[in-house]
């Protein structure tokens, strides 16, 4: 099931995507799910068109926990070793954004990077998850942009502005449930802008798995259901301008889309 977030007339809401595609409006319908879609809901048999609704990001995380150099290919084009750990880092909720909404360019870089990215959803409230159960806590799957101001990142050695900054962290279109950890470990993932192809890579190239990351990253914190993990992107990393139209594919998922815009 595809679980979107969306507004209409002011309201918010979550809903059942219907139909066929994986990012054109046309023909897809949004059955509304009455209160929240973590454990069971139900489909309350409203139903409006897509194209009738404005995409929100498909959930409000508490945290986005983001894994740096998790593909060996992107590590070595920036010049970096692979870790011996996962590198963690977080990006904050004012950087989330939708599908269809405007990537700001921040007034602070000169050089900022799209990196495209498998973003997995926590279903439930969990800590310390063994391996065996990291599948129990997985609500769903969606699309990423780990937007990066390229810059900053070099120059201040840390990464809480170049990877934090408003509108750096895109989500969506929706949140893919009907996806197990198997499928999930071996999608296609792409990345184009104004329509040429950037990034081109599989899952499955992954040097840390998502059981790898679940299990890393709850040794050492409590996720809470909506908590996101970027679970890091493949080689083909470059720079975003002004105009730029950004999308990233997900085989099985759909296209998550946003135009580039100056701030302020």
């Amino acid at each position: 099931m595809r679980i979107a977030r969306f507004s209409i007339d002011g309201n918010v809401a979550f809903g059942a995507v219907e139909g066929n595609g994986t990012g054109d409006p046309a023909g897809l319908v949004l059955d509304i799910i009455k209160g929240i879609p973590y454990g069971d809901f139900e489909l309350s048999g409203t139903k409006v068109p897509l194209s009738k609704v404005r995409l929100l990001p498909p959930v409000l995380p508490n945290k986005v926990v983001a894994i740096g150099r998790n593909y060996a290919e992107h590590a070595a084009e920036l010049g970096n070793e692979v870790p011996e750990v996962p590198v963690a880092f977080f990006k904050p909720t004012t950087s989330v954004i939708g599908s269809g909404d405007a990537i700001e360019y921040p007034s602070f870089s000169d050089e900022v990077h799209h990196e495209a990215e498998l973003a997995v959803v926590i279903g439930r409230m969990c800590r310390e998850v063994p391996r065996e159960r990291v599948k129990d806590v997985i609500f769903g799957y969606t699309c990423a942009n780990d937007v990066t101001a390229r810059d900053a990142q070099k120059r201040e050695k840390q990464w809480a502005r170049a990877k934090g900054f408003d509108t750096s962290c895109p989500l969506g279109p929706w949140v893919e449930t009907d996806m197990d950890l198997a499928v999930a470990g071996d999608l296609a993932i792409q990345c184009t802008v104004n329509g040429e192809q950037r990034q081109l890579g599989r899952t499955s190239d992954m040097i840390r798995s998502i059981e790898d990351l679940v299990v890393h990253i709850t040794e050492a914190m409590t996720l809470l259901p909506g908590d996101v993990i970027l679970t890091g992107t493949p080689a083909g990393v470059g720079p975003l301008n002004v105009g730029d139209e950004v999308a990233v594919t997900i085989e099985g998922i759909g296209t998550l889309t946003n135009k580039v815009i100056k701030r302020g």
